[in-house]
């Protein structure tokens, strides 16, 4: 979730322009190369160029990687490497009648949006699925190659897998390292925090921090195959979450800068998360007999880690118990009518097949052209961002074509169009991270080479330039109007009802958590479960609010503390229940007051009002629970201001 609702003071082209400051994946972006070109090569050894070319499309595969678990990895680059692979045989069989190809297209780009939307995988999402289909359709028309083309796919995409999974075995659980170890160096900024006006923007942060933990944790998590590192790393985040949990509960307005001593050690542990044992720092006593209190008491808690690695598993149970959520599950809830996955997946395939549609009817050249361009102009995740998109693939692609049309009018062969393969794709791979037009202006002449060399054609160089340029531009107009014609503020006029929902789903939970007649504690797993997908599916929805054109700044400027109040109340709720030994229960009377106020809350939220002043029951142990519905109930009366009478 965003808070800076000041994006839009400068003006789309100057966004759409900005060069970001991530380094370049030097490592990624190789082995990208290698995996569209080393079966180019091997086409070319075996003096069949078509064969390799159409296994290196599945090299496309590679470019779903990301830094997430190899036991997620495996899984998630399998299916991609078999959608890949059926989107080649689809568009082998669909090449002879045009209207097939644009529906088939659509409906390509439909479910890919939804399912990774659905279930919150980051990457590429339908375009090089589309790109595949639409490649293999443009090639010369033999439906009887089906099985033959998306078998050589298939192989360029087990070839993906294999080289996506190299890194295994050098550093196995790489991913769950890196995220701990970011999240306890942003537990020590917290703290360094404390006292000062960064502190409640860090606290954001670290809670951000601490959710991507727990989904890659759950990401990587293998019951058969339980290893040591693996429960180290559950330790760790065991005591991140408890040391979190002690800052916010007593330093929230606390105006003492912490110990330097006690930064020091924060700093040599989060610099030892990734090495073989932790470190620490010996601190004399008499130096924290001097500290204050609160922090005498966060020390303790620091050092009940245990600093010793060979007997950390010792510390963990037996059978880890982790909630997580079956695929089938994520799929069913992303069906809901306020879904912005499923509306995103709607317009992105609606769109898609009118884009074909026209591209067909009017004889275009090489018609596929356009609907992809549509689809990858699309792919934006919000309105700003489609037209970021638009203009970045149109001043990319014009430039892309340039060189691609230059590099074309040599009529390439052999080792030449391995090369320029490899090093087209290294390029993009390195510039995507920085600006997806910069990437645009070396994606285009790979995709280019690789279509134009698989379906020859015998073009002059202005024609041909021409050509691509009119059919990216139709794309990207075709694009530009489905987003803006199509539920273009449907994310806004949706928050009202999800906020509503999240904050009767927190009612729901605290109901099976402290009622004194609830005895199935499966009860409060399900409504947690309930609550998770509930947040984040708001999360999703406000920054896609602030992505829309026009923008209501006010809107999300009132907002903003509401959701993110929300989360707070979440986290709190999701590690109390996490703590069942501790867990507090309340009499009928606090329990049906705090029911009473929170049903209030959810219904001033949902008409858009301001709710009355409520008052909640007092809640031994869970004070800091109170104080962050006190914090929501002052957010949501800022509708007043919002809209003054």
């Amino acid at each position: 979730m965003s808070g800076n609702t000041d994006k839009g003071n400068a003006s789309l082209l100057q966004q759409a322009l900005k060069v970001n400051k991530k380094p370049f994946p030097w490592v990624k972006a190789f082995l990208a190369g290698l995996a569209a070109g080393l079966p180019v090569i091997i086409g070319i050894l075996f003096g069949e160029l078509e064969y390799g070319l159409l296994t290196g499309m599945g090299g496309f595969t590679y470019l779903y990687v990301f830094n997430i678990p190899y036991a997620q990895r495996a899984k998630k680059l399998f299916f991609v490497a078999i959608g890949i692979t059926l989107s080649s045989f689809l568009g082998t069989i669909a090449a002879p009648f045009p209207l097939a190809v644009a529906i088939i297209m659509g409906i390509i780009a439909a479910m890919a949006t939804f399912v990774f939307g659905a279930l919150r995988f980051t990457g590429p999402s339908a375009i090089f699925f589309v790109l595949v289909f639409a490649m293999t359709s443009g090639m010369p028309t033999e439906p009887e190659l089906a099985f033959q083309r998306a078998g050589f796919v298939f192989l360029g995409g087990a070839l993906s897998w294999l080289i996506a999974m190299a890194g295994w075995f050098v550093k196995p659980f790489g991913p769950e390292t890196d995220v701990v170890k970011r999240a306890y160096n942003e537990l020590t900024i917290l703290i360094k925090s404390i006292g000062t006006e960064q502190f409640d923007e860090q606290r954001y942060k670290v809670m951000s921090s601490l959710n991507d933990v727990e989904d890659i944790l759950i990401a990587g998590y293998l019951p058969l195959r339980r290893k040591k590192r693996y429960d180290r790393l559950y330790v760790l985040n065991d005591h991140l979450n408890r040391i979190f949990l002690e800052v916010i509960k007593n330093f929230l307005n606390e105006r003492t800068a912490p110990p330097q001593k006690l930064i020091e050690q924060l700093q040599v542990l989060s610099n030892s998360v990734d090495k073989n044992r932790l470190d620490i720092i010996e601190i004399e006593e008499d130096e924290v007999r001097g500290w204050h209190a609160k922090y005498k008491q966060l020390y303790a808690i620091i050092k009940r880690l245990d600093w010793d690695t060979e007997d950390i598993s010792s510390h963990v149970k037996e059978e880890i118990e982790l909630s997580k959520p079956t695929v089938r599950k994520a799929l069913l809830h992303s069906f809901d009518k306020n879904s912005i996955v499923l509306l995103s997946a709607l317009r992105i395939g609606i769109m898609t097949i009118i884009a074909g549609i026209i591209a067909y009817q009017f004889h275009f050249e090489r018609s596929f052209w356009v609907p992809l361009s549509c689809v990858a102009v699309m792919s934006g995740a919000t309105v700003v961002a489609t037209y970021h998109r638009a203009i970045q693939r149109g001043i990319g692609t014009i430039v892309g074509i340039l060189i691609a049309s230059f590099i074309l009018s040599f009529h390439p062969t052999g080792l030449v169009i391995a090369l320029l393969i490899f090093l087209l794709t290294f390029i993009t791979e390195l510039f995507i991270v920085k600006n997806y037009g910069l990437a645009a202006i070396f994606f285009t002449p790979n995709a280019l080479l690789m279509a134009e060399t698989v379906t020859p054609g015998d073009f002059a160089f202005t024609y041909f330039a021409q050509a691509r340029i009119i059919d990216v531009f139709i794309g990207s107009i075709i694009g530009l109007l489905g987003v803006l014609i199509i539920g273009r503020s449907s994310a806004s006029s949706r928050l009202p009802h999800l906020i509503s929902k999240t904050i009767r789903s927190q009612a729901q939970l605290m109901f099976t958590m402290f009622s004194t007649h609830t005895k199935d504690g499966h009860e409060s797993e399900r409504e947690l479960s309930k609550l998770k997908t509930n947040i984040q599916g708001l999360k999703t929805v406000y920054n896609t609010a602030a992505g829309e054109i026009p923008i209501d700044r006010s809107a999300l400027t009132y907002y903003w503390p509401v959701v993110f109040w929300l989360e707070q109340i979440t986290y709190f709720l999701e590690k109390t229940a996490e703590e069942k030994a501790h867990q507090v229960k309340l009499s009928d009377e606090a329990l049906a007051q705090l029911l009473y106020s929170y049903e209030s809350l959810a219904n001033a939220a949902y008409r858009e009002h301001a709710p009355a002043n409520l008052s909640f029951p007092k809640m031994q142990g869970l004070s800091n629970l109170k104080n962050d519905m006190i914090h929501l109930q002052r957010s949501l009366q800022m509708h007043e201001e919002k809209h003054p009478s």
